[in-house]
């Protein structure tokens, strides 16, 4: 038996993935693709997971699709399919999701990364939109991604030099949320994923919705949508258990439940 292209580990209600393929640095080839889909489809539907966390093993985050082997077989739109299903799977999850990078983080490596609502990354992380040095255009979602992070001149430079830049200059163009050294970086993610899957379930995962929703739309459509929202927050048992806890100088424990009957 080979060794697992994917491990997790659950810690109360904070699942990390961690990309095993150190040898390559975790780039990713079809069976970690589809081990990403399934975890992340768990991540979706399970109630217990309230954040994810995303790493890599042996001092890399991830070079990107492993293309050691020449393309493989199949039409290109097939292989692109099961790639974008990855990317829209962790765009849409309802919890939150957390980058944590050390090493290489390149094509479509790092577009997983900035799919994250989250980035931490070491000193030592490199990134790169490397497709154009392959031939590539960009894929996992950076075209979507990299204007909205960026604007779109730093989004073009970035894609068509396809230059290498350190953690501080992904840090300075906002692709990284914090920059910790590697000694105390896993007890950062560590307490961050832990305040993230203590917050209110639905309250967040509403929150994260308007926002990726609201990007593109009016101010008057934004209102909208916070107002429909915010009723569902208040028929669930979170926002009463909020209210209490704060009347009695306490920290609240948000379920998530229905609370009309």
């Amino acid at each position: 038996m080979g060794e697992d292209v994917l491990l997790t580990r659950r810690d109360g209600g904070v699942l990390t993935l961690t990309l095993n393929r150190p040898r390559r640095k975790n780039a990713v080839d079809a069976a970690l693709w589809g081990a990403l889909r399934d975890q992340l489809t768990v991540a979706r539907d399970d109630a217990d997971v309230r954040a994810v966390v995303l790493t890599g093993a042996g001092g890399a985050f991830c070079a990107g699709a492993d293309l050691s082997g020449g393309v493989s077989a199949g039409h290109p739109l097939d292989r692109m399919r099961r790639v974008n299903e990855v990317a829209l799977l962790l765009h849409e999850l309802p919890v939150p999701s957390i980058a944590q990078v050390d090493g290489v983080a390149v094509g479509a490596g790092w577009n997983l990364a900035l799919g994250c609502d989250l980035v931490v990354a070491t000193p030592a992380a490199r990134f790169s939109q490397i497709f154009a040095r392959r031939g590539l255009s960009l894929d996992f979602g950076g075209s979507w991604l990299l204007p909205r992070l960026v604007g779109m001149q730093q989004a073009k430079r970035l894609a068509l030099l396809a230059e290498t830049i350190d953690a501080a200059e992904a840090h300075r163009l906002g692709l990284v949320t914090w920059v910790v050294d590697a000694a105390g970086i896993d007890g950062f993610v560590a307490d961050l994923g832990a305040r993230l899957a203590a917050a209110a379930p639905v309250a967040v995962a509403q929150s994260k919705a308007l926002l990726h929703e609201n990007a593109d739309r009016t101010m008057r459509e934004a209102l909208a949508s916070e107002a429909r929202t915010q009723a569902v927050n208040f028929a669930t048992a979170d926002a009463p258990a909020a209210f209490a806890a704060f009347n009695e100088k306490r920290e609240p424990e948000f379920t998530g439940e229905w609370a009309v009957r």
